[in-house]
């Protein structure tokens, strides 16, 4: 006889728990649908911001508390659970702060939709979500316009990646193309500086001064930016370090590129 045919998986979906019951699961739950955010700053500003679409929200008593004390409106009534049970979740390693949010990926904005004076970052493969993570913290902190990344080759706006961006994913949008190239070479079609970071660049970064508008392409750590990617470029840039580690990790050399670009022309409001 023969055996049957395993059923298709049922896709996804929220189904509200009673407040008192216990997330099961030793995993987070992340899928295409949906986004795992966990701790303070990206839980908190998640729920600040209006274009966020929650399905779930689990918190402790303490971390309800804070909330209420900071004033966050809560879009979603929150399942309050032990610390314990977000662990089960996420790992014992995760440092949630006794918050943890399920919530629909923000929409994506057109290349096209950027405005002309834009200041944009464009990001070549660089696939560890700890970095781009930090890229965004950096990204919001100087007003960056958008980042511009592939659907491939590059970690989700989730999990490790949110946490690493403390909350910035909701202040800078990604902006997801198919091609880097392409999307270099339209940005250059309409005027902006493409400056890519190169340590060996023989242009200094103080010799470029702000820029409006311009795309900060950076490149993974160890491979660097690729061939085609460099093509793209109007200007490769290096910063100059005079101590005895002359490499950077991606995200600080991010924060040292921006500050430069961004010192006497501000921020956009």
């Amino acid at each position: 006889m023969t055996p049957p045919r395993d059923r298709p998986a049922k896709p996804y979906g929220f189904r509200p728990r009673p407040r008192t019951q216990q997330p099961p699961g030793p995993m987070a739950r992340e899928g295409r649908d949906h986004v795992v955010l966990y701790g303070w700053h990206p839980v908190s500003q998640a729920l600040s911001n209006a274009g966020r679409h929650f399905h779930r929200l689990l918190a402790t008593e303490n971390a309800l508390a804070r909330l209420n004390e900071a004033g966050v409106a809560l879009p979603i009534e929150p399942e309050i659970v032990r610390p314990s049970a977000i662990d089960r979740l996420l790992g014992p390693d995760a440092v949630h702060q006794g918050l943890y949010a399920e919530a629909e990926p923000l929409t994506a904005p057109a290349l096209d939709a950027m405005p002309d004076d834009a200041l944009l970052l464009a990001l070549d493969q660089i696939t560890d979500p700890h970095n781009v993570g930090a890229i965004v913290r950096t990204a919001a902190a100087f007003g960056v316009t958008a980042i511009v990344t592939t659907a491939r080759h590059s970690p989700n706006a989730t999990g490790v990646l949110a946490k690493s961006a403390s909350g910035g994913l909701e202040h800078v949008p990604l902006v997801i193309v198919r091609n880097l190239a392409e999307a270099l070479i339209t940005l250059g079609e309409r005027g902006f500086t493409r400056i890519g970071l190169d340590s060996d660049a023989g242009t200094s970064l103080d010799a470029v001064g702000p820029r409006r508008p311009a795309v900060l392409v950076l490149g993974a750590e160890g491979k660097g930016l690729r061939q085609r990617t460099t093509e793209c470029c109007d200007l490769l840039v290096r910063i100059d370090a005079t101590g005895a580690i002359r490499s950077l990790n991606v995200s600080n050399a991010a924060a040292i590129t921006l500050y430069a670009l961004t010192r006497s022309v501000g921020t956009p409001g």
